[in-house]
This record gives structure tokens, sequence and C-alpha cells, in this order.
């Protein structure tokens, strides 16, 4: 499954906090190169600057996604105390019933912040906890879960949380949906969490099924950059900043060579990787960027998952890449001006346990 973000179209609030007709096209557009060999701006081929209010525009990354082996799309789904944002797209797919392709939801339950201009501490929308709100929410999700296309593990719909560690009772929460979901006749969920940031617990004791790699698994497990010995010498003498020390640039070699190797824990986990990371289209400094990045390093690591993974049941075999669209953040499956079809072509070959990029 690939990860999708809603974010490609206008909203009342994206226009009063930074303007008229902000999208996440805003963003990218304006990136630029901050190193030698920095690959900004990262601009979209074959889909261009789509609006995702658009059934053509969603039609045609579904067919996409399909022909290079993607099996659904996993939308990241905005909830704050019964205020939905970024709604629009996931709610036209599931009220028109197109485009016929799997799907499921990721609750992204932070808060949101100015972090895009670095006034982090300025909250936009704040999430606030409470078991009314669970039900509120479990009761919200029933439509969607009902769809056809909607993805299950042995009939229980796929439920996923990305931060679960900001829940003041997750095990409460967890409980309170289940408990509701067989009131409303839904049945059994499949509730997965995120493993980001925060350390990893065993996903049973808070009451989920599984939990996900997400990836990248940040600092501790890529190696730094700092330029070359010029750039460093430049710096120490005062003589000219280096065009690195604003930023934390890591290598996506290393990061790929140490997840391929991780050790399985002794809960159940999903796999997840990257094809690259850049958020620097968002972030003026201290963004973080993988430099290195490549189709053929992705596909080896991707074919490592594949090769390694053993499903823990017919149904329960996913592989979650992150992401399909997340063009701010440099890390998107979808064709750009730089590579085109190569990182679906490495997907599709991996997934068919087939290699062979050349380097």
């Amino acid at each position: 499954m690939a990860i999708y973000l809603p974010q490609f179209h206008p909203v009342a609030e994206n226009d009063a906090w930074w303007g008229k007709g902000f999208t996440e096209w805003t963003n990218v557009a304006k990136a630029r190169p901050r190193f030698p060999g920095h690959y900004q701006p990262q601009l979209p081929a074959d889909l261009g600057f789509y609006d995702l209010r658009l059934a053509e525009t969603r039609a045609q990354q579904a067919e996409l996604a399909r022909q290079y082996g993607i099996s659904g799309f996993c939308y990241y789904h905005y909830w704050f105390n019964g205020r939905r944002i970024l709604e629009r797209p996931f709610e036209e797919v599931l009220r028109s019933g197109q485009p016929d392709f799997p799907f499921c939801l990721c609750w992204a339950n932070e808060n949101w912040t100015r972090r895009w201009d670095g006034m982090e501490q300025e909250v936009l929308l704040k999430q606030e906890y409470s078991e009314q709100d669970d039900l509120d929410h479990l009761r919200a999700l029933a439509p969607a879960f009902a769809d056809p296309r909607y993805i299950r593990v042995d009939g229980k719909p796929v439920f996923i949380i990305y931060r679960t560690h900001l829940m003041p009772d997750i095990k409460q929460t967890t409980d309170t949906w289940r408990a509701e979901a067989q009131r409303l006749g839904i049945g059994e969920l499949y509730l997965l969490r995120m493993e980001s940031w925060a350390p990893h617990p065993n996903p049973h004791e808070l009451g989920f099924d599984a939990s996900v790699e997400f990836h990248p698994d940040w600092f501790g497990n890529a190696a730094p950059h700092y330029g070359e010995l010029q750039h460093r010498l430049l710096h120490r003498l005062k003589v000219r900043k280096s065009p690195y020390i604003h930023d934390f640039v890591l290598d996506y070699n290393s990061l790929a060579d140490k997840m391929r190797t991780r050790p399985s824990p002794e809960y159940k986990r999903y796999p997840g990787l990257t094809p690259a990371w850049d958020n620097s289209a968002r972030r003026k400094q201290e963004a973080v960027i993988f430099y290195n990045a490549t189709p053929a390093k992705y596909e080896e690591w991707l074919s490592g998952i594949v090769e390694r993974f053993v499903p823990y049941s017919a149904e329960e075999n996913f592989i979650f890449i992150n992401a399909w669209n997340e063009w701010a953040e440099g890390n998107h499956l979808e064709p750009c001006q730089r590579w085109g079809h190569q990182y679906l072509e490495a997907t599709a070959r991996a997934l068919a346990g087939r290699t062979g990029l050349p380097k």
C-alpha cells in the first residue's frame, strides 16, 4: 500500500493561514537547491500540478498505481474533535464509488502548527482527546468502513493511527472503538499503529493488532553528511558558511542498508520503506534531507523486504510505502521530471521478485 496525501486542493483554512489558493504545490514550486547536487525543485511529470477535486486526476492516480503493482492507497485522514479538513477528495471517492481501487484510512492525529514558516508554537488546529470524541470519531468512520473497496483482514476494516504516543490513554480509545464497532454492526476492527518518532511498545498491549514501520526512521539510523572538505574548512575559517549546516543532511544508502537488516520484533509488524525524503520545500532551515536517494537503492531496499517478509496470514501481507504523493517532503512514487517512471518501475520489479535496475 502507498500512503496518500490529500493536500492538493485549496481549502478555506489554508486560504486564511497561508494565502488565497494555497495548496501543497505552493511549497513544491518555490523550493530551491541548498547545496551542490541537491535535487530541488522536485516537479511532477505525467500528472502535472493536479487538483484532487477532479475525478479524472483521482482515476489517473489509481490506474498508474495499479499498473505498477500498488494494491491500494492509505489515505491520510484528519479529525479534530468532529472538525475535518482536506476531506473532500476522499469523500468524493467514497460518494462516487470511483476509482474502483482499494483503500484504508490513517488518522494523522497531530496538532497543526505554523511549522512551515518556523512558528511551530502557534497551533492552528489542536487535538483534544476524550471518550465522547472517540465515539463520535468511530461513528463518523462507519460509512467508509462499510464501503466494499475498504481494505480488510478477515472481514475486519483496517484503521491506522499515526502517533499513538500523543494520546493520553490509547488502550481506552482502542477498547472504546472496538465496543462501538460491535454496537454499530461493523464487527471487529483491525487496528494498526505507526512506529514513528516515539519508542515502539508492543502494539498488542495497547489494543492494536499490529504495527507498521514508518520511514524514514530519522536520526541514529542514517549517516550525517557535512559536505566536502572544502566546505568544512571554509566554514571553520569563517570565509564562507557551509551550505549544509542549517539542515540535517543524511545518507539514504545508510538508512536503507540498516533497515534491510533490521531484526524483526516478537510482535506483528508490517514492513515499510520510503523512496526518498526531503522536506526542504516546507522548511526554510532545519529540513531533513536524505541525499543519494535513487530508484536503484529504493529497489534494493524493497526487494530485500519482499525476500525477507513472511506474511502473518493470507490477508496479513502488507508492505507500506511512504508515500504515493508527498511532494513537499520529497517522497513520492508519482513520476517526476528527473526520474520519470523509474520509481514505479522499480516497485513493480521488486514486488515481482525481480531486480536489476542499472545503477
